[in-house]
């Protein structure tokens, strides 16, 4: 079980890595990219697996952490569903929702790391 646990970890920090390094490969000329989206979704759903596997592991957890994580996950998701049907669209994504899917993805890292 460990394992897997481990497995989810590594897919949730490449999802990570999709929305922040799109973002700032992107500064220059802010938008958002349809693999933003899918690594939102894969943070989305290793993150949710990690809490179900939390109590099988008799891990201690702190759920008022991952209850703001996932908030903050959650709005991630949506806004860059947003900016992916804009994308495909060939419609114009405001710098704004750029930022908003790169900064709040980049707020969530934070919280992971540097909140003990």
């Amino acid at each position: 079980m460990n394992i897997v646990y481990n497995i989810m970890v590594f897919l949730h920090i490449v999802g990570a890595a999709m929305i922040v390094g799109i973002w700032i490969g992107n500064m220059k000329k802010p938008t958002v990219h349809p693999r933003q989206f899918d690594g939102a979704a894969l943070q989305l759903l290793t993150g949710i697996a990690m809490m179900g596997l939390i109590p099988a592991l008799d891990m201690d957890a702190n759920y008022f952490k991952l209850g703001i994580k996932f908030a903050i996950g959650l709005a991630v998701g949506v806004l860059a569903f947003i900016g992916r049907r804009k994308y495909k669209k060939d419609e114009p994504v405001s710098a704004g929702l750029a930022h908003a899917v790169g900064g709040l993805a980049l707020l969530n890292i934070g919280i992971a790391t540097l909140w003990q």
